[in-house]
């Protein structure tokens, strides 16, 4: 099971979402072996973006420190700095994987061309990329992002897969046709619409992992049954244009 973080995550403070959850793996034996522990460093706040290659090294072992493990599974860049030249993001983040302080690098809230530019300076290829992605927003099915994933053999990671809880109970900014189309899928599936939201991710060949995050376990083994719905092609262009609100060309 993927664990995602981030060194910005915690309410009263910095590292505060790695701080607890390195407690609870110190206090459980082996659990750290058993989960893909994943985090982010290269937001600052009041910055906002920084990823120089001093800032990700401090921050990648100030996160090993608030984890309380000797290595990072995947360790990803948060945010593009548009005012770093990939050259100096990319040796840093090399020089953490030679040093055996990260096992793979991913990148979060890329484009395909900024991609691109990272993994061509990179002596290995980027593991993951993570994008916001969901019924509510299908950027990355159509700017190229899950398709560059797909060739490259990355793992898309869709973070906001129910779009913050939007999709969990449909109303609001939810399209009217969209409610409809996800009340009839989840009929006909015997499932819940967050079920079938999540299914539909799943349907996309580059094969999205959706980050889910609930603070009820027996929500995460109710959506953990996406993994059995089979979604077919009409069923899934016709969650798009019920999404967008008209035919695709």
């Amino acid at each position: 099971m993927l664990v995602d973080n981030a060194d910005v995550y915690g309410e009263q403070e910095r590292g505060a979402a790695e701080s607890l959850l390195g407690r609870v793996l110190s206090g459980r034996s082996g659990w750290a072996d058993d989960l893909v522990l994943a985090t982010k460093a290269g937001i600052r706040p009041g910055v906002p973006y920084d990823a120089s290659g001093d800032h990700l090294v401090a921050a990648c072992d100030a996160s090993l420190r608030r984890l309380g493990v000797e290595v990072i599974d995947l360790f990803q860049l948060h945010r593009v700095d548009l005012y770093t030249p990939p050259e100096e993001t990319a040796a840093a983040l090399a020089h953490l994987r030679e040093a055996g302080k990260v096992r793979e690098v991913g990148v979060s809230n890329a484009s395909v061309a900024q991609l691109d530019d990272l993994e061509r300076l990179l002596p290995f290829p980027l593991a993951a990329v993570q994008a916001e992605c969901s019924l509510l927003d299908r950027r990355p099915i159509f700017d190229g992002v899950l398709d560059w994933c797909r060739r490259r053999g990355a793992v898309p990671l869709a973070y906001s897969p129910l779009a913050s809880g939007r999709l969990a109970a449909p109303g609001g900014d939810v399209p009217p046709d969209l409610t409809e189309r996800l009340d009839a899928l989840a009929a006909r599936e015997g499932r819940p619409v967050t079920v079938v939201a999540l299914a539909f991710l799943l349907a996309h060949p580059s094969r999205p992992v959706p980050i889910v995050g609930t603070q009820r376990p027996e929500r995460l083994a109710e959506l953990a049954g996406a993994t059995t719905v089979r979604l077919d092609r009409a069923d899934v262009y016709g969650l798009i244009e019920a999404a967008q609100g008209h035919e695709l060309p």
